[in-house]
């Protein structure tokens, strides 16, 4: 009767929790929406920065919320546009005036080779960017030109309507996919047709959870949600970590039904074990992501709230959830390969011979894998780093397409001239000196208000090119040398020597510094926290300072042989400038996860079996859920490249790359090879306390493919 009471305790106490977890995500459900906190800046750089210092000034300046839409026509054949086309073109474009601030629209301007017509529309940007897209859609359906001749629409409102575009939908398909795959992973490492689905239960509703979280919680602490992008990563960011955290604890679950009766008693004991390194390799997530605080970019920042946010819930679905809702289906969910007492799974043949593989030879195995590692690093040489505004896209908008004509015929700096601010009587000098500036194409007076002039500059080179971030840095120094050229300081920002440069194209400039300076402030940070964690949990020295060193070489490898493939195989253009944080923060913070999940059964098979065996079972039974946690890590993550955007898909591809290689060679080789030279000393300057007693058999965890 005692064994009928505890279960039926046991069972109480799982409904209770899965009930409670209902509960407790409704009410979040139910929770107010705060408002979305306004931008920083357009670019989310502080004020700090020139470029923000300028957009700020620009409110004080007349029609600051207007901006061009670039109406870009050609012919076809790319012949010049004859007396006809002229025509067509100056009457199709006289119907525009009802889209135009103050109903003005100037007449076409024809490039000096004649094989293109320009016409600008001044439209408002008041209402937001959804009224930008909505009136640049109008806008480019009122456009009907003869046969023959191609019409375009580009510049800052029509890069603003494509990029709604093309993220409209993106992130049902990116849940939709993503689903799929982990669907199908989970059903393939189980071989069950019924257990797979209560993990990915839990796994989606935790996403969902936290996509609403993300939205209460960013605006909340006064950071702006700009979403596309961080809800994106965040998404799969969750889907991967909270769907590794549920294999880890499904295969020990498994494992201690195979010892105990009671299946309440083994989940208890499962849960027991397992989470020391869900908590530890959480808490590497989480603080390496929140190192993004730190960050100059306002995207990175909403981006560290989101993902913190992320995982901590990741871990507690893990830990609490997924435990009670597995016990209340019984043993049978397992159908139809049930651990029953007594059993025994699979011996992980594969993990086995390659352990003893790595035993015998662990000094050519581990030189090997390093030099394997190096071979890929220098795969980055000579990587490029940078996009213009047109090589964003994966696949190219109108926007992009009218620049690319427009620069054929028109200086290609044209869709977005740089604005430089003065004070109004210094504006003829600024002007002179910055007219001199090589590369630049033109100079024209722009609005001027009572303490600001804005001189409009055009660049010959092609927006965020190395040509015209050269000449952004001559004509920041140029204007800046001019006496008494120095606009009002803007709050928290110190007062410019001279005249200051801004607008889309320095901004790009100042976004690309923004990300180096993060580069080198945040990577050292990250690694020291990671390293923290490790000791703590490892109670040594020796282990964590070679866990790191394996984890970094691995990001190297991977930013190489990303590289490899972007260059010569998809022809990339270059790596955008935010890719390489992005990439090692999750890199070196997921890819010590899966050293955390072997050494911590090392660890612990270490004191049964010693280090070298402790090693062999820990590789042995982690083998295969490791595994399968690591492919699907990096399945997730290569689905970022269903999302539109250049960078996305390369953060998405070097994450990939990055945790199989942490997966199957780090973890599965060069880990061991280490742990068998050292001996008792990879736990140096800590120890191992040897129980005493008979040894008690180590039981393995099913790896794929595995059968009873």
């Amino acid at each position: 009767m005692s064994v009928f009471r505890r279960a039926g305790r046991g069972q109480l106490a799982a409904w209770l929790t899965v009930a409670a977890a209902i509960v407790v995500g409704a009410i979040f459900f139910g929770l107010p929406q705060p408002d979305n906190p306004a931008p920083v800046s357009s670019t989310g750089l502080s004020v700090q920065w020139q470029s923000t210092q300028v957009e700020r000034l620009q409110e004080e300046l007349p029609s600051t919320d207007v901006q061009p839409a670039l109406v870009v026509v050609s012919r076809t054949d790319r012949a010049a546009l004859d007396e006809a086309d002229r025509a067509a073109v100056t009457e199709d474009t006289a119907a525009l005036s009802r889209f135009a601030v103050a109903g003005r629209v100037s007449p076409p301007q024809i490039s000096p080779d004649g094989t293109v017509a320009l016409v600008a529309v001044p439209l408002a940007t008041t209402g937001g960017q959804t009224q930008v897209a909505d009136t640049v859609t109008e806008l480019r359906a009122a456009l009907d030109l003869p046969d023959g001749l191609t019409v375009e629409v580009t510049g800052p409102p029509a890069f603003t309507a494509d990029l709604a575009d093309v993220f409209e939908g993106a992130d049902t398909t990116l849940l939709i996919f993503t689903a799929i795959v982990v669907a199908v992973l989970l059903l393939i490492t189980y071989r069950s047709p019924v257990l797979w689905i209560v993990p990915l239960a839990v796994v989606a509703a935790t996403e969902q959870l936290t996509l609403r979280a993300i939205d209460v919680i960013v605006p909340a602490v006064g950071i702006h949600l700009n979403g596309g992008a961080v809800t994106g990563i965040a998404s799969v960011l969750v889907f991967g970590a909270a769907t590794n955290y549920a294999l880890l604890l499904i295969a020990r679950y498994r494992e201690e039904l195979r010892r105990e009766p009671d299946r309440f008693v083994a989940m208890r004991a499962a849960r027991r074990r397992t989470a020391e390194p869900i908590i530890a390799s959480g808490s590497t997530v989480v603080l390496g992501v929140l190192t993004l605080l730190l960050s100059e970019q306002e995207t990175n920042r909403a981006l560290a709230v989101a993902c913190a946010t992320g995982v901590i819930l990741a871990m507690l679905a893990a830990l609490l959830v997924l435990p009670a809702a597995l016990v209340i289906f019984g043993r049978g969910l397992f159908w139809p390969f049930v651990p029953h007492v007594g059993t025994t799974g699979s011996e992980g043949r594969l993990w086995g011979r390659l352990g003893a593989a790595v035993v015998r030879r662990p000094v050519p195995v581990a030189l090997l894998a390093t030099v394997l590692l190096a071979a890929l690093a220098l795969g980055g040489l000579g990587i490029r780093t940078g996009l213009s505004e047109t090589e964003q896209f994966r696949v190219k908008p109108e926007a992009v397409a009218g620049a690319e004509t427009l620069a054929r015929s028109f200086p290609a700096g044209t869709t977005q001239p740089v604005a430089v601010l003065t004070t109004p009587g210094a504006a003829q000098a600024v002007t002179d000196a910055a007219a001199a500036v090589p590369g630049v194409a033109s100079v024209r007076p722009g609005g001027a208000g009572d303490t600001v002039t804005q001189i409009d500059v055009v660049l010959e080179a092609e927006p965020g090119t190395p040509a015209s971030e050269r000449t952004v840095d001559a004509l920041r120094d140029a204007v800046a040398a001019v006496p008494d050229s120095a606009p009002p300081a803007v709050e928290g920002a110190d007062r410019a020597d001279g005249a200051i440069v801004g607008g889309t194209v320095a901004a790009t400039h100042d976004s690309e510094a923004a990300d180096r300076k993060d580069l080198w402030l945040i990577m050292p940070i990250i690694l020291l926290l990671v390293a923290t964690v490790l000791v703590l949990l490892l109670r040594g020295l020796l282990a964590p300072l070679l866990l790191v060193l394996t984890v970094i070489a691995s990001f190297f490898a991977s930013i190489g042989a990303g590289w490899l493939l972007f260059d010569h195989l998809l022809g990339f253009p270059g790596l955008d400038s935010g890719v390489l944080l992005l990439a090692f923060v999750f890199l070196v913070a997921l890819g010590v996860d899966y050293n955390i999940f072997l050494v911590t059964r090392a660890r612990e098979d270490a004191r049964t079996l010693g280090t070298r065996d402790g090693m062999l079972s820990a590789l042995r039974v982690t083998g295969g859920v490791i595994t399968s946690a690591g492919i699907l890590l990096a399945a997730v993550f290569a689905l970022l490249g269903v999302l539109p955007l250049l960078t996305l898909t390369q953060i998405g591809i070097i994450v990939c790359i990055g945790v199989l290689l942490d997966t199957l060679l780090v973890r599965t080789v060069l880990v061991p090879a280490l742990t068998f030279l050292l001996g008792d000393r990879f736990w140096w300057p800590g120890r191992i306390a040897r129980l005493s007693g008979p040894v008690t058999p180590v039981e393995p965890l099913e790896p794929v493919g595995a059968r009873d």
